[in-house]
């Protein structure tokens, strides 16, 4: 059994950050603070938790309570549903995304997860909104877990309690956070990149980089081929 695991933002879901300006939106409302950047790659860790606790940290000195980030996290889902009722077009399916999910779902030689850098609630509102199935699948989110390795392992960790060991694992992710994390945790990585940069990975030493899902078999074979960072 191989398992396979998606990120979302970019590998299934693609916004064109109208989701990162969601976020920064909501904290300027809930805190009255400009949010400094919605260019994830000036945090420490490119997760929810991390990158709301850093910005939180800075502009007021300590950590924020249970009911300030769970009220952030309310208003973050609220402006996303309003974003999403506003411009449907905004929030969109990586092409074939729904149908290879569904695919590796239905075939007995793969088990399918999530790990996502986003928080639960944000991360399964955008799967809903292109028909991705999730309430089965072992999944890692960023709530209480810093980083993306903490992330991954949570995912793979829940596989093995339902499936048993995989006898491997692939990630699947679209940005350069992830190509990092699995250097890093020593996992194969196949690439996504929606906007048909596929170099963007192809020279960072990704052997599989795609712009979508529409070939099963292509996706499938890059799944038995790929190989882990040394």
């Amino acid at each position: 059994m191989i398992f396979v695991i998606f990120d979302i933002d970019g590998t299934l879901v693609h916004s064109n950050k109208v989701d990162s300006q969601c976020f920064a939106d909501s904290y300027k409302t809930v805190f009255g603070q400009s949010f400094p950047s919605i260019d994830w790659r000036d945090y420490p860790h490119v997760t929810d938790d991390t990158i709301f606790g850093t910005v939180f940290r800075n502009h007021f000195a300590r950590i924020a309570t249970a009911s300030e980030k769970r009220k952030f996290q309310e208003h973050f889902v609220a402006n996303i549903l309003a974003e999403r009722e506003r411009q449907p077009e905004a929030f969109y399916e990586v092409p074939g995304a729904r149908a290879m999910v569904d695919a590796l779902c239905e075939d007995d030689r793969y088990r399918v997860g999530i790990a996502t850098g986003g928080w639960q609630a944000p991360a399964q509102v955008k799967l809903g909104f292109v028909g991705i199935k999730f309430e089965e699948m072992p999944a890692g989110y960023a709530d209480g877990n810093p980083t993306r390795p903490h992330i991954i392992r949570k995912a793979i960790n829940q596989a093995k309690t339902k499936y048993g060991k995989p006898t491997k694992i692939v990630y699947v992710g679209d940005a350069i956070w992830d190509l990092t994390t699995c250097r890093e945790m020593k996992l194969p990585l196949i690439g996504i990149r929606v906007n048909g940069d596929l170099d963007f990975f192809t020279e960072r030493g990704v052997e599989f980089v795609f712009s979508g899902y529409q070939n099963l078999e292509a996706f499938q074979k890059a799944i038995e081929s790929v190989r882990p960072f040394n």
